[in-house]
């Protein structure tokens, strides 16, 4: 009597530990507990293999092995065709960088040397303007000051100011490039007139620390969607259109200062500064 007991015991708690497993792989495996991004995909599959790449670091260089460096400060010009993606208006490049300044994900500088850190509210402060009006008070006429807060605009942002070191690896015997820095551009225009009166940049980006930040936001192609690339694989790749705007020299002049009046030969004089950095490297070599 007992052994059979035991049997029907055995039998009960089989049943039931099968009926638990039913119910948990019933509850684990329904349409209801996909994501809602997997089951409204705007693709035909799921990017991600451009952010499971990881970025590559620098290889190290010796001190011993550079004997020539020049740096060189370039500007991008949104405007021009081949770098229409940095304005993209769902993603322009400028948001990209003011927001992960202000998370502090980035550092940025208030100067090229890269000496003066900005803080995130500092940044935060760059990124707003403060406008007083004086309007009248229909009721009492009498005068009051208004003061109006307004965010910049990334479209306002026309132009990008790259620092580079141009040198020559004699490991490798080759003439490399590495970006420095990065600096939005914003336009000051004359209060009074409304007119145009100079460029100031809003705060420089340490790039060689900022390349795993901006190889999470891609780059719109125009050509193929299904070709992306990461910002930081278009600065590497050199992947944008620019004109030089200054170079080392004894004086820390820049172009601008030697031709203020003609841009037709400060464009020549980029040309020509080009040229010198490609002839310097081809004169080494006998063919």
């Amino acid at each position: 009597m007992k052994m059979a007991i035991r049997f029907a015991s055995l039998i009960l708690f089989a049943f039931a530990s099968l009926t638990v497993i039913g119910q948990a792989e019933t509850t684990i495996i329904t349409e209801s507990s996909d994501p809602l991004e997997d089951k409204y995909l705007d693709d035909v599959v799921a990017k991600r293999l451009i952010f499971e790449k990881q970025v590559l670091a620098y290889e190290p260089v010796r001190e011993a092995d550079v004997p020539w460096e020049k740096r060189i400060w370039r500007v991008i010009d949104t405007r021009e065709k081949v770098n229409l993606p940095f304005a993209y208006p769902e993603e322009p490049f400028f948001s990209i960088l003011a927001e992960a300044a202000e998370n502090g994900e980035i550092k940025v500088f208030n100067d090229d040397k890269f000496k003066s850190m900005l803080t995130p509210d500092e940044v935060s402060s760059k990124l707003v303007s403060m406008d007083t009006s004086i309007v009248y008070d229909p009721v009492t006429y009498e005068e009051e000051v208004r003061v109006t807060r307004s965010e910049i605009n990334p479209n306002d942002i026309k132009r990008y100011r790259v620092k580079e070191m141009w040198y020559f690896d004699k490991e490798s015997s080759r003439m490399l490039v590495r970006i420095l820095g990065i600096a939005p551009l914003q336009e000051v225009f004359d209060e009074d007139t409304g007119t145009f009166k100079y460029e100031l940049p809003l705060f420089w980006v340490y790039y060689p620390e900022a390349r795993e930040v901006l190889s999470r936001y891609t780059v719109f192609n125009e050509m193929n969607d299904a070709s992306v690339i990461t910002w930081s694989d278009l600065f590497e790749m050199r992947r944008f259109s620019s004109y030089i705007y200054k170079q080392s020299n004894v004086l820390d002049v820049r172009l601008i200062d030697m031709f203020p009046n003609s841009g037709v030969d400060r464009l020549l004089e980029s040309e020509k500064i080009k040229s010198e950095l490609f002839n310097w490297e081809h004169d080494l070599w006998t063919y």
